[in-house]
């Protein structure tokens, strides 16, 4: 018996609405494997007490976990998070970089850890993104989006977010119909100049503002609008979630590793 067990981790908000969002996304991800007695944990990097990643670790582990899928609900593998998460579970590094987060790894028992990835670029995404602007579309031959993420200073991690943003901008025009797409991060603060020079280029196209968060708050309310003070755009700052793609992509993780560890077992 291979005793099986998923720890879904995300960055943790003082928001509660940001918490239930995420937690409640987990739960309809994984109300088939837990129907099935593999149990599903939902966890946080930081903020939220007594539901860090610990935490859920030593839930599972008192449930007899001993095959463990650490899946980071993050936008993309440019986070350094994700990175500090995964060296904490004796993962190596990506780069150079010293590992921020964690002072210690895990304390992880016997259990066999097995690591999960971002959402990137995944096709279902990109129709959630779609879905979230579409009330933004009037005419998308005449519309240029411009597509905002978090992003990273650190040079292997920026590499990894220009990426993963290139290649769902990309998705967007070919799926979406629309004109043309642009990417910009807020780390470094690149928004201001990116729209400014889309407005310059091609005036006569409208430029739909495209945030991409895992949930609203600070970011997707704040920053983003205060960093495109004075420019023309449209946004409606929705996230990623409530959208019920989020719990798909992760069921779907969830349930490809299940298969592959019973069919390995």
């Amino acid at each position: 018996m291979t005793h099986p067990g998923v720890l879904v981790i995300s960055h943790g908000s003082r928001d509660k609405e940001w918490v239930r969002l995420v937690d409640e996304a987990v739960e309809a991800a994984a109300s088939t494997l837990t129907a099935g007695g593999v149990p599903v944990v939902s966890s946080f990097l930081e903020i939220v007490e007594g539901r860090l990643i610990q935490d859920g670790i030593d839930e599972l582990l008192a449930a007899g976990v001993r095959e463990l899928l650490v899946l980071p609900l993050f936008v993309s593998s440019g986070s350094t998070h994700v990175d500090d998460i995964m060296q904490a579970f004796g993962q190596p590094p990506v780069s150079a970089r010293r590992a921020g987060d964690f002072a210690e790894p895990f304390r992880i028992g016997e259990a066999r850890i097995h690591p999960g990835l971002p959402i990137d670029d995944d096709p279902e995404i990109v129709d959630l993104l779609l879905a979230n602007i579409a009330e933004l579309t009037l005419n998308q031959e005449r519309e240029a989006l411009l597509l905002i993420g978090h992003g990273s200073r650190e040079a292997v991690f920026h590499g990894r977010y220009r990426r993963t943003l290139k290649r769902l901008a990309d998705l967007l025009v070919t799926r979406g119909g629309y004109a043309r797409a642009e990417t910009a991060m807020l780390l470094p603060d690149q928004a201001a100049c990116r729209l400014g020079a889309m407005r310059r280029k091609r005036p006569d196209e409208a430029v739909i503002v495209v945030p991409l968060f895992l949930s609203s708050g600070y970011f997707t309310s704040h920053v983003i609008p205060s960093r495109l003070d004075g420019l023309e755009y449209r946004y409606n700052g929705r996230s990623m979630l409530p959208h019920p793609f989020v719990a798909k992509w992760m069921e779907r993780q969830m349930t490809e590793w299940l298969n592959k560890l019973e069919g390995n077992g």
